[in-house]
């Protein structure tokens, strides 16, 4: 009898002890479980991040060309003070133009307060058939600007300041010819009197009280 107890009180422990191990493996799932949605959620909250920074930012028509940009002294109380100075110019290729001038203590932020200066500072050019109306001279300081129109084909003759403010402006062929003083200042200033000092044919035509067919003398 003593052997019969001892056999069944045995298998009972068996029985314990395989209930205890499988409830332990179930645990253990669990916990694996948990781990895995954890690290699911990070990945899926980083792809939803993903999708939203490759939105592409919309292009604006206004187009920036940086002239110049020129380091410069203040004399002051105290010693000098170095700063620098940006020349940029501002268009949209669409008959819109303008030029800024800055200065900052860092070369970014004097571009980026030259174009909006620029931007307050626009003049409307008027375009004849890809050119200007007729010819005129510019002058700013001691520089000054010679621009004529030019057929279909001829492409912008010039260079430095005065190009960049007609490739801007939108004019595709003219020449042009820069004389007097060097300066990019000054040559992109006389540039920009030239361009506002143009009239179109409908204007001359109503300030000499005629029709259009008789000031471009056709029947």
């Amino acid at each position: 009898m003593s052997e019969e107890k001892e056999i069944q009180a045995g298998e009972a422990e068996k029985v314990e002890t395989v209930e205890v191990v499988e409830e332990a493996v179930e645990v253990k799932a669990e916990v694996e479980e948990n781990v895995e949605v954890q690290q699911l959620k990070p990945q899926r909250k980083g792809q939803r991040r993903r999708k939203i920074e490759t939105v592409e930012p919309v292009e604006s028509e206004w187009k920036e060309q940086v002239v110049q940009i020129r380091r410069v002294t203040k004399v002051v109380k105290g010693g000098k003070k170095l700063s620098f100075r940006a020349i940029v110019i501002v268009g949209n290729k669409k008959g819109q133009v303008g030029m800024g001038v800055a200065k900052a203590a860092e070369v970014i932020v004097a571009i980026q307060k030259a174009v909006a200066d620029g931007r307050k500072n626009l003049i409307s050019v008027p375009i004849f058939k890809t050119t200007i109306p007729h010819m005129i001279t510019g002058r700013s300081g001691a520089g000054s600007v010679v621009l004529k129109p030019a057929s279909q084909g001829t492409g912008v003759i010039a260079g430095g300041a005065v190009r960049a403010v007609l490739e801007l402006s939108g004019i595709e062929n003219i020449l042009s010819k820069s004389l007097g003083s060097k300066s990019p200042l000054n040559a992109a200033n006389a540039t920009l009197n030239a361009l506002k000092s143009l009239r179109t044919f409908k204007d001359v035509a109503a300030q000499r009280g005629i029709s259009m067919n008789q000031l471009l003398g056709s029947k």
